[in-house]
């Protein structure tokens, strides 16, 4: 039976990949679960254990290969790889996604834009046309494509990744403001950024409450 890995141990490896990749091209050769944690806010132990599910890949007392565990690092995400992507809703957020210039030095390709507005189809961006939504299905039966990214309003979700699913694709990056459920075997990730923005909103009502609150107590003590 293989080993089940936690997904929140799978979501530090890129974090752990990039400040490696950082290192790297910085000259260093060597490196510390301690400063690793240090540069990331996680305990050294923590480090220890996430990477024990893939290997040993340092010495007691002498550390880590930066070279060495970033490249096995890139293998065990894939990024050793290239990757083809489509994007799915090219109003602001779909084309700030399909135009960021980050995903090609990394292994992602995106191979395919796709909008249901007449307004859109038919424009370029990047010098690519961007199709039609109701094409997506029959393209990704004929060019299978790894990784779908969904920028559509919540309505038009899940039919959007319906389709997808029907067209092959076992990847998806769900940023429309919904929830969708797409079947077993296909990997899917929800990305929000108003609800981080209202979680973090929280922890700032909070400090302006504890700053209130020692405030009053600083002028209730002077008074007296």
């Amino acid at each position: 039976m293989p080993l089940e890995i936690p997904d929140v141990v799978i979501d530090r490896l890129p974090v752990y990949y990039r400040l490696l990749s950082r290192l790297a091209s910085e000259g260093r050769a060597v490196v510390s679960s301690q400063e690793l944690g240090d540069e990331l806010g996680v305990t050294p132990a923590q480090i220890r254990k996430d990477l024990s599910y893939f290997g040993r890949f340092g010495k007691q007392g002498r550390g880590y290969s930066v070279n060495r565990l970033a490249e096995e690092l890139r293998v065990i995400l894939g990024l050793n790889t290239r990757w083809s992507v489509v994007v799915v809703g090219l109003g602001r957020l779909g084309r700030a996604i399909s135009s960021y210039p980050g995903f090609s030095s990394q292994g992602f390709d995106i191979v395919a834009r796709y909008d249901a507005s007449p307004d859109i189809v038919g424009t370029e961006i990047d010098g690519e046309l961007v199709r039609s939504a109701g094409d997506i299905e029959s393209d990704l039966r004929q060019h299978a494509v790894d990784i779908g990214i969904v920028a559509v309003p919540a309505e038009a979700a899940q039919e959007v990744v319906d389709l997808l699913v029907r067209g092959g694709v076992r990847a998806i990056l769900n940023y429309a403001p919904t929830r969708v459920v797409v079947p077993e075997g296909v990997e899917l990730k929800h990305i929000n950024p108003v609800l981080f923005l209202q979680s973090m909103t929280y922890h700032l009502k909070r400090g302006v409450i504890e700053r209130d609150r020692v405030s009053l107590t600083s002028n209730g003590d002077h008074e007296s």
